[in-house]
């Protein structure tokens, strides 16, 4: 359950961007690093955190890595306070930025 509020660097805020305008419920942490172009030492701690607060659920995808030929992708998704709480911080930046498509 949430611990604490995470602090929304423009990083953060790009993560959280990424997932919520996706068209898919979930992305991979890969995916969202292609979107993003964050390196992982960056997007990985992050994740964390928004996972700690609430905001996100994950989960490893279940195939066996020999059957995939690759390792397992971890999937992250945004959480109903995760949207409640991002959609309000860009809201707050709205009057910054233009319209987002989400909104």
């Amino acid at each position: 359950m949430a611990t604490d509020q995470p602090r929304l660097s423009a990083q953060t805020l790009k993560v959280l961007g990424a997932l919520m305008s996706s068209s898919q419920a979930e992305l991979s942490g890969a995916e969202i690093g292609r979107t993003t172009k964050l390196a992982s030492g960056t997007l990985y701690p992050i994740l964390l955190r928004l996972e700690q607060a609430g905001w996100l659920e994950s989960h490893w995808e279940d195939d066996d890595p020999r059957t995939l030929g690759r390792p397992r992708r971890r999937f992250y998704r945004v959480t109903a306070l995760g949207a409640k709480s991002a959609r309000a911080a860009f809201q707050e930046l709205e009057p910054t930025f233009t319209r987002l498509a989400w909104s």
